[in-house]
């Protein structure tokens, strides 16, 4: 497996998904720069990017990809117009197959180019992994590191060993293996770039108000939260959960109408880490930069082991792989931020995930609204009790991070597919859409 970066947990992109907007734009993109001089294109996306690809944007996220943009870059602004100058050269369709789930996996796509004929010059199949992840075919994913960090793990068993041999905290291994790619001085100026992106996120939505983009015309309630919530003036402890609450709504308001979030580990799961690493500033005495630098490679180290021995797509593994692993990364992201020892950072994740086991991904009229946006508030305050659990312990507990999260993998491979970014079950059936 491809080595795997915190930068690769934690991306900047946009909205309103990372499996069916972000990856999807990223593989139609590498699909058009390897076509060749192609006169149009043909995609059909099958499986869940079928389902629910409408309600999330899917269709309009391959054209920007065609196109040849990218979720890091492309302005959020200037989406539409970009779309309707693409629709208007009339050379790309896409369909949706709800019938055929392709091999790999449920969020497959086949491209073909074509020539000014219709006659196919160049076909690919492109699989979204969940969190923007993306593979061509039966090709290992992508990746952009070169070379193996110094100090590789691949389970939290093997990352508390390494750490205690070399006698760092997991933040300053990961810090260390972050050094592979590119120097240390960069490494902690991206982890203050995603914390400005994070916050700015938070900003954004707390500010925006109106209805987000779909048929069921849900109105954004962050605002109102942060106007009543400021009526007592400064944020206040006795109030922390509930200005929790409120930012992590604002993030997933803001990934809900496609404006600029950071993937981490999903965009349906966007809202957790930003709204937890806000509580850590504004309610934890002492708090600086470097707690908040402990939070995100902690946090990140976390994230890496889910996507090596789980998944983090809600297709694959229901919203236990979104909501479920971002508390989790929050809870031990958090434990470090407060000075926890590696022991604690651990058990705080697997509390954070042990109670999310089984969560359903059900999203109603397949957009990441319902229960989507309050799910992440739920999940905020899960990963602040997860870590206040632990942090009162010594650090011993009888479930590993590891067991968790195996345990979570086979309950994704249990679960129904209706249930599992479908929409074709539990609250996506027995919610009228209106």
């Amino acid at each position: 497996m491809a080595a795997i970066s915190v930068f690769d947990i934690f991306k900047i992109g946009i909205g309103p998904s990372s499996s069916h907007t972000v990856g999807p734009m990223k593989a139609a993109r590498a699909f058009a720069a390897g076509a060749g001089d192609a006169a149009g294109f043909h995609v059909t996306l099958h499986g869940s990017l079928a389902w629910t690809g409408k309600g999330h944007g899917t269709d309009r996220a391959i054209l920007l990809g065609l196109d040849g943009h990218e979720p890091e870059t492309v302005d959020p602004d200037e989406v539409e117009a970009i779309l309707a100058r693409v629709r208007a050269r009339g050379h790309i369709e896409i369909d949706f197959d709800y019938e055929r789930v392709l091999e790999r996996h449920t969020n497959g796509m086949r491209f073909r180019a074509l020539d000014a004929g219709g006659a196919a010059i160049h076909e690919e199949e492109w699989f979204s992994l969940g969190g923007g992840f993306v593979a061509r075919g039966n090709e290992a994913e992508p990746s952009a590191r070169e070379g193996e960090p110094p100090l590789a793990f691949t389970t939290s068993e093997s990352l508390l060993e390494r750490a205690a041999g070399e006698k760092l905290s997991i933040a300053q291994l990961v810090l260390r293996n972050e050094a592979t790619w590119q120097s240390e001085e960069e490494v902690l100026a991206g982890l203050d770039r995603l914390r400005d992106a994070m916050d700015s996120c938070i900003e954004r939505g707390l500010r925006t108000e109106g209805v987000l983009p779909g048929r069921m015309q849900v109105t954004r309630r962050a605002p109102k939260l942060y106007e009543s919530l400021s009526r007592g003036g400064a944020p206040q402890a006795l109030q922390s959960m509930e200005w929790v609450n409120a930012w992590a709504i604002a993030v997933n308001e803001e990934n809900a109408a496609g404006g600029r979030v950071v993937t981490s580990p999903t965009n349906g799961a966007a809202g957790i880490i930003p709204a937890v690493l806000k509580y850590y500033l504004q309610f934890v005495p002492g708090a600086d930069r470097n707690g908040v630098r402990r939070y995100l490679l902690s946090a990140g180290a976390i994230g890496i082991l889910y996507k090596i021995n789980a998944s983090i797509s809600g297709a694959e593994m229901g919203c236990q792989g979104e909501v479920g692993v971002a508390c989790s990364m929050a809870a031990g992201g958090l434990a470090a931020a407060l000075g926890g020892s590696n022991h604690h950072v651990e058990e705080a994740a697997e509390i954070g995930m042990e109670h999310n086991l089984g969560l359903t991904c059900d999203p109603v009229g397949g957009l990441v609204q319902i229960p989507c946006i309050e799910r992440n508030a739920m999940g905020a305050v899960k990963a602040i009790n997860a870590a206040k659990l632990a942090m009162h312990g010594d650090g011993t507990h009888k479930v590993s991070l590891d067991q968790v999260i195996e345990t979570m993998r086979q309950t994704g491979l249990d679960m129904k597919s209706t249930y599992k970014e479908t929409s074709q079950g539990g609250l996506a059936v027995n919610v009228p859409e209106c």
